[in-house]
C-alpha cells in the first residue's frame, strides 16, 4: 500500500471520531496537506506533512505510517509523529485557555434549544 485516501488515515489516525467527521473537515478547509488545502479523496503518502485542526487543537504532524483500519491508541500515534513548534503552540493555547477561564462570567442559565443552535451554528459544526 503506497497511499490511502486522507479522511481514512484520519479517522484510523484517530484525530476524528468519524469519517464523516473528518470528510467534513477537509470540505471546511481545516486539513492541509504538504500546505495545499486537501478534499477528502487526496492520497497521504508516508513523509506527508499535514496540518489538522479539530476540536483538540492545531496540529501539525508528519506522516509515518499507512493505515486505513481503526485499530487502538497506541497503533494509532504510530502513525504519525507531531512537530516540537505544534506541541508547544498546542501547550500554550492551552494554558491561555485556562488562564482565562478564571476570568470568564458563569452563564446565569443553561442555553435553551435555540442558543444551542446558534453556538453550533457559530462554531460551523
Amino acid at each position: 500500500m503506497t497511499s490511502v485516501r486522507i479522511d481514512k488515515w484520519l479517522w484510523a489516525a484517530r484525530f476524528f471520531k468519524t469519517r464523516a467527521q473528518a470528510s467534513k473537515a477537509c470540505d471546511l478547509g481545516r486539513i492541509h496537506s504538504n500546505d495545499v488545502q486537501a478534499k477528502p479523496a487526496r492520497e497521504v503518502r508516508v513523509g506527508d506533512m499535514l496540518q489538522v485542526k479539530n476540536e483538540g487543537g492545531e496540529f501539525r504532524v508528519e506522516v509515518l505510517e499507512l493505515s486505513q483500519m481503526r485499530g487502538p491508541a497506541a497503533v494509532a500515534q504510530a502513525l504519525y509523529r507531531e512537530t516540537e513548534a505544534s506541541k508547544e503552540a498546542r501547550l500554550k493555547a492551552a494554558a491561555e485557555r485556562k488562564a482565562m477561564q478564571e476570568f470568564a462570567p458563569l452563564p446565569e442559565r443553561r442555553p435553551t434549544k435555540r442558543d444551542r443552535r446558534r453556538i453550533i451554528q457559530f462554531r460551523g459544526m
